[in-house]
């Protein structure tokens, strides 16, 4: 995440935080992955209908992700600008535990879930963002087999 990115996330972050809260890791995420069988019947039906002129891919919604020792929080990222739109998220990180790591060509990613709940939250950390995500998964303790 380059500077001025994480400068607007911080800043829409920082209203939300408790005292002695403060953000430990930012990075871009997706949280929503689109497969590659999507996205080419996508491509080709845009194709089909268009006469051929254009084609269209489905793309992931970038997501900001900002990690406190309290909670994470997920904004939308708009993809023109730097600055978040909203607010999506806030989990509390107390109790999560995360899958183990998938490693991609081009991504990576984990599943953060809640011992209780049989519902998990995919991750999904862009090639560039192997740092973060280390961070992340470090700071998150391993699900139990």
């Amino acid at each position: 995440m380059n500077a001025k990115r994480r400068r607007l996330l911080l800043a829409a972050i920082d209203p939300l935080l408790e005292p002695g809260e403060r953000v430990e890791v930012t990075a871009i995420v997706n949280l929503h992955p689109v497969s590659v069988r999507r996205t080419a019947a996508f491509a080709a039906a845009s194709a089909l209908v268009s006469g051929g002129a254009m084609a269209v891919v489905p793309a992931r919604v970038p997501m900001y992700l900002g990690m406190t020792g309290h909670r994470l929080f997920v904004f939308e990222a708009d993809p023109v600008f730097a600055k978040p739109k909203g607010l999506v998220l806030t989990v509390p990180r107390a109790g999560l535990v995360r899958s183990e790591i998938k490693e991609r060509v081009l991504n990576s990613s984990f599943v953060v879930s809640s011992p209780d709940s049989d519902e998990g939250l995919r991750i999904i950390f862009p090639l560039m963002c192997r740092k973060e995500r280390n961070a992340v998964a470090a700071a998150l303790p391993l699900a139990p087999a």
